[in-house]
């Protein structure tokens, strides 16, 4: 038997010894908050009055968490805080910069507007069977994802979005949802898989899965490592989980089949969190592996935009149609993925927190259409304008913003993509973005002609009711976020030209985690 020792171990080195500022637990709370606020409806799932005075007051507050955060990162740079006092890369981390802010912040903003409307849509039995828990859930994957700074953690929240995502999709057990369903589930699965095949190749290359810590090692990684081969399948799997072609027809075969309201949190959040995975892996983490498939990446924006696009003028139900325009952005958003430059990737995450809100707005102005002319059918729908003309209004500004037509804010990531593109020399890429907004031009002016100018068909019955509250307030605040950041588009074009340099020059991100390595990734 070993006797006692008189040695003393120093374990400053790899553990936290001094306490932790009350700023650094902003980095957690969003998902804290989340998991905790989900138990407690849980508990309380039989307490269908209390479910929403407890989740809406909750969204509220991680809007307000979000926003500190974003502060705090635009304050004083990227902020890492380590779980179990264990110091990185033994320590799980949770590491924010500015691009990770922002996308948490956006979300939180689409979430709420969701959780407001579903008030009225999501009845007595949506509830009992889970909405609110599964929507904190759900939260929950997608601010992990966003805020994680250990790989294997971006998987473990990719499953926690999943799962409850699952749920929210077969909310009301109707045939058609359950269809959906399995369409949904088969392909995700088979992305988490490749995914988690990509972490344990990750594993074996670099003995490590933080991200500030690859990011060093794969600037002095061995010329024999195989991170092409790496880069290629996270592309793969990355890119069905956002929809891009030629894996993206699982989304068109199930967004359009559960309440509108899980299809606006699906469409504003779900595929930006595979968009930003893929920025996150292949421009910080393997950049010059991104640039080897920079042409195959075009290839496949331009095949996504178009793909997504003409679907879009080929369907006649409107939650169809804007299924492929999810699809179509997605594209948008891998062009300036393609580009790998400061310019492009800025616009692309303007791009995408554009598309968070747009995306959003747009899927519940659909639901109030239907809700109003009876149908989800441009065949049947008509005199929409005549009934409620500030709707029509809201709806027309709604839809040139995902044109991309001045002066709302989907012009300027399309203004700031195609100047990229022409200055990379890549002009076949500016012209197939400036194509797609011409189709889909073409496409919402045939909604709004058909819904709302033309007029009711004979027999056709408008409900009288007015839109109520709690439809009308989450829509006219996403639209005037959109009307704001066309008109003043100054601060967030610098807040994501600033996200880009930190995804391309990631000497802060890795400082907030290893503060002696700062000068590696340089």
């Amino acid at each position: 038997m070993a006797g006692p020792t008189e040695t003393s171990v120093d374990l400053s080195a790899a553990l936290v010894s001094a306490p932790v500022s009350f700023g650094h637990w902003l980095v957690i709370l969003p998902v804290a908050l989340c998991i905790g606020l989900g138990a407690i409806l849980l508990m309380l799932r039989n307490r269908t009055e209390w479910q929403a005075w407890i989740a809406i007051p909750g969204l509220v507050l991680l809007v307000l968490v979000d926003v500190a955060l974003l502060c705090k990162v635009l304050r004083e740079g990227a902020v890492t805080m380590v779980m179990g006092r264990w110091l990185p890369p033994f320590g799980i981390a949770f590491s924010v910069d500015l691009l990770g802010a922002a996308m948490a912040l956006t979300a939180a903003i689409a979430a709420l507007a969701a959780g407001i409307y579903a008030l009225g849509e999501i009845g007595i039995s949506g509830r009992r069977y889970g909405f609110f828990p599964f929507l904190m859930l759900l939260l929950a994957g997608v601010s992990g994802a966003f805020l994680t700074g250990d790989v294997f953690n971006l998987y473990v929240w990719f499953e926690v979005l999943l799962i409850s995502s699952f749920g929210l999709l077969v909310l009301g057990s109707e045939r058609e949802q359950i269809d959906g369903a399995l369409k949904y589930a088969v392909l995700n699965l088979i992305a988490t898989t490749l995914f988690l095949v990509c972490v344990g190749y990750l594993y074996a290359i670099f003995g490590t899965l933080n991200m500030a810590d690859i990011a060093v090692k794969a600037r002095a990684a061995d010329s024999t490592a195989p991170l092409a081969t790496l880069a290629g399948l996270f592309l793969l799997a990355f890119g069905m989980k956002a929809a891009a072609f030629p894996v993206n027809f699982w989304l068109p075969a199930s967004y359009h089949t559960p309440r509108i309201t899980v299809s606006a949190l699906f469409a504003g959040l779900l595929t930006k969190v595979g968009i930003y995975a893929l920025i996150r892996v292949l421009v910080m983490l393997l950049p010059v592996e991104r640039a080897d498939l920079g042409w195959l990446i075009g290839v496949i924006a331009i095949a996504t935009m178009l793909a997504g696009v003409l679907g879009a003028l080929g369907s006649n139900d409107i939650r169809r149609l804007l299924g492929y325009i999810v699809i179509s952005g997605i594209g948008t958003m891998l062009a300036g993925v393609a580009l790998g430059n400061v310019a492009g990737l800025g616009g692309a995450i303007f791009y995408a927190l554009h598309s968070m809100v747009l995306m959003t707005a747009l899927y519940l102005a659909a639901g109030q259409i239907a809700r109003l002319g009876g149908s989800f059918s441009l065949g049947t729908l008509g005199g929409l304008y005549r009934h409620s003309g500030w709707f029509a209004g809201l709806s027309l500004v709604l839809f040139f913003a995902i044109s991309g037509l001045p002066p709302f804010s989907g012009f300027w990531p399309k203004v700031v993509l195609v100047k990229a593109a022409l200055a990379s020399g890549a002009g076949w890429l500016a012209g197939a973005i400036l194509l797609t907004g011409f189709l889909t031009t073409i496409a919402f002016g045939r909604v709004f002609l058909l819904a709302f100018w033309r007029p009711a068909a004979e027999g056709a019955t408008i409900d009288p009711e007015p839109i109520r509250w709690q439809a009308a307030f989450p829509l006219l605040t996403l639209t005037a976020l959109v009307v704001v950041f066309g008109l003043f588009p100054e601060r967030l074009l610098q807040l994501t030209q600033l996200a880009a340099v930190g995804l391309e020059q990631p000497s802060a991100y890795i400082h907030s985690v290893f503060p002696l390595q700062a000068g590696a990734a340089q």
